[in-house]
């Protein structure tokens, strides 16, 4: 079983995050532009059992094609750090893997993008995040919690919030909060 683990922490800007990066000597991979594809049971099944199930279309910031992937996620597991079944494979086609999902009776229940600036640094891969909305995030993904606390108080971000929910959560939060009907959310609106 693969696990993620991982630590995410809302920031007022990446310029900070950014330049203690370079600092450090981490290894910038590049800028993307997701779009995810949220899926679930019309009952709302996986969102209730803690589970998630995506499909993810990555480009690079200039718009080229890098990826599409299809993902299950597992519920959350007791820590401190977030951890979490992860399976993950890569699918050719985005939108005809969401066409044969929803053909096997999911429906999608939130699409959104998301900037994402990627960065590693010492066995951890951090990414700088802008989804729509509900602010910026840096997230520091490990093998382990001491791996992600090393790299946190590295990039001095020891005092930022943490925060639990996932993006999807914090999006449907936000879709609810503000009457959106439409879940359909880009960087745009």
């Amino acid at each position: 079983m693969a696990l993620e683990i991982e630590l995410k922490l809302q920031v007022e800007s990446h310029d900070a995050v950014r330049e203690r990066l370079r600092e450090l000597g981490g290894c910038f991979d590049g800028v993307y532009l997701e779009t995810n594809f949220i899926l679930d049971r019309p009952d709302g099944t996986l969102r209730r059992l803690g589970k998630g199930l995506r499909v993810r279309s990555m480009a690079c910031e200039q718009g080229e094609p890098v990826s599409s992937t299809l993902t299950f996620k597992g519920p959350r597991q007791a820590g401190a750090v977030k951890t979490r079944e992860e399976v993950e494979v890569e699918v050719s086609d985005a939108d005809n893997t969401c066409s044969i999902l929803e053909s096997l009776g999911y429906v999608c229940v939130l699409t959104y993008q998301k900037r994402r600036e990627r960065w590693r640094l010492a066995a951890c891969r951090i990414e700088l995040d802008e989804p729509p909305y509900v602010g910026n995030f840096v997230e520091i993904e490990g093998a382990d919690e001491p791996a992600i606390r090393a790299v946190q108080h590295k990039l001095q971000l020891d005092a930022q919030l943490e925060v639990s929910p996932s993006y999807v959560h914090l999006l449907m939060d936000y879709c609810k909060a503000h009457d959106i009907v439409d879940r359909n959310l880009t960087l745009n609106d």
